[in-house]
């Protein structure tokens, strides 16, 4: 794996389920080439795992902070993960 990669765990809370947030984070990871999953969190939060060079990931978070036209984005945490956190060779919704 190249070396500029960096894993990033993403949890957006706020108005973030129902709304169309699962997709709309394949859609903008996929446009970017990011690697990793989304997931509804049984506590209403969603949560994104990715992989990608950091300036890829730092586009991402941009469009996250964002969401969707229906979301309404009030709370935003950010982890390092580990590359290998990811096995995916794309990026998926995690059930």
């Amino acid at each position: 794996m190249p070396s500029d990669l960096a894993g990033r765990r993403y949890v957006v809370r706020g108005r973030v389920q129902g709304v169309g947030f699962r997709w709309y984070a394949v859609t903008e990871a996929l446009r970017l080439g990011v690697r990793g999953w989304v997931s509804n969190r049984p506590d209403g939060a969603v949560e994104i795992v990715a992989v990608a060079p950091s300036e890829t990931l730092a586009q991402l978070e941009a469009a996250l902070r964002r969401g969707p036209p229906a979301a309404r984005v009030q709370n935003f945490d950010v982890a390092d993960v580990p590359q290998e956190a990811v096995e995916s060779k794309s990026f998926t919704v995690k059930h």
